[in-house]
């Protein structure tokens, strides 16, 4: 280790993802392992600029590895977005003597942290924290998996209920603009459509996939629509056209909501947080700053920061091709 980082800040920022608990719980830990101090930021960028620390220890993160949310807190702050609220977020954490930071977030938490590494040469290392896999340079973000496992757990659920009424069923799952949680949620759990951002598939083929599901015999169908879909306007005006044009089924709507953000994490989502927490913290001391820690074919990798957040994740199209091929 070559920086002369001797305090270290770690706070969770925007929406929170399961696995952030674990995350926090590993940086802190790999800091006194290391032999470095460190502070918790309560409440994200809102909580800097007010000062809202605490020093954490090992025994701190006792018995949260396996909570979902976050320990921290979080908040979206508009003071942060202006250089007066960044001013006062730097004097607070002079003021503590914390050195560096790690943030625990999604590509708004990271431009902030961009910026403020820009303007006070502050030292900054990104963990991705969200449920959309929605950050370019890694291959999963912090809560993927487990949102994943908590979606596909609700369709097996509502499956009971289609089946038993002869129902379709429209489930929304959160992606406002990628769909990777529709498309492996809908894979998963034997979707008979998956209605992504990234391919606009159209009203008509849908209802000709259903059409095509009625003929081999289905008795009830279930749609994975990602909320950022533009296959209609709302999922309600979805249900409406098909009740419309396909009098034969009983259509119900079911939005999971924000219970895909909750819950413990999985087993994968934890080892994955301590994972990067380490590298996380590494980096630092090795010098480091601006970068994001993440997973390309499982090895840990450190992206600039300015590429995570402008760089396009890709939706998996073999991945569609097999979805295509299992909805026969």
């Amino acid at each position: 280790m070559v920086s002369n980082i001797k305090k270290i800040g770690v706070f969770t920022s925007g929406g929170d993802s399961p696995g952030m608990n674990a995350a926090i719980r590993s940086v802190v830990r790999t800091c006194a392992y290391l032999k470095v101090d460190c502070v918790g930021i309560y409440r994200g960028y809102q909580g800097m600029i007010e000062g809202d620390f605490k020093p954490m220890d090992a025994r701190s993160v006792n018995n949260i590895i396996n909570k979902g949310g976050t320990i921290l807190k979080s908040a979206r702050c508009k003071e942060f977005r202006t250089k007066e609220g960044r001013k006062k977020a730097y004097e607070q954490l002079k003021s503590e003597g914390i050195d560096a930071f790690v943030v625990i977030g999604g590509d708004g938490s990271f431009t902030g942290a961009m910026i403020f590494n820009q303007e006070f040469n502050f030292p900054v290392i990104g963990i991705p924290g969200t449920i959309d896999n929605d950050i370019f340079g890694t291959t999963f973000t912090l809560g993927f998996d487990t949102a994943l496992n908590t979606i596909v757990e609700a369709i097996d659920k509502i499956r009971d209920t289609a089946s038993s009424h002869n129902r379709l069923f429209f489930v929304e799952v959160m992606g406002r603009d990628v769909g990777h949680l529709a498309l492996n949620a809908g894979v998963g759990a034997g979707a008979e459509e998956i209605l992504i951002p990234e391919e606009n598939l159209g009203r008509e083929r849908l209802l000709e996939s259903l059409k095509r599901s009625k003929r081999s015999g289905k008795s009830s169908s279930i749609v994975i629509v990602a909320e950022g879909d533009k296959t209609g306007k709302n999922i309600f005006e979805l249900k409406d056209y098909v009740e419309e044009n396909f009098p034969d089924y009983d259509v119900r709507v079911s939005v999971l909501g924000h219970m895909q953000r909750g819950g413990a994490p999985s087993c994968y989502d934890r080892v994955f947080a301590s994972r990067m927490g380490v590298r996380a913290v590494e980096a630092l001391l090795e010098g480091k700053t601006n970068l994001m820690v993440g997973t390309i074919a499982n090895e840990l990798i450190l992206t600039p920061i300015d590429i995570a957040i402008k760089g396009h994740t890709k939706i998996d199209k073999e991945l569609i091709r097999v979805s295509d091929i299992m909805t026969i």
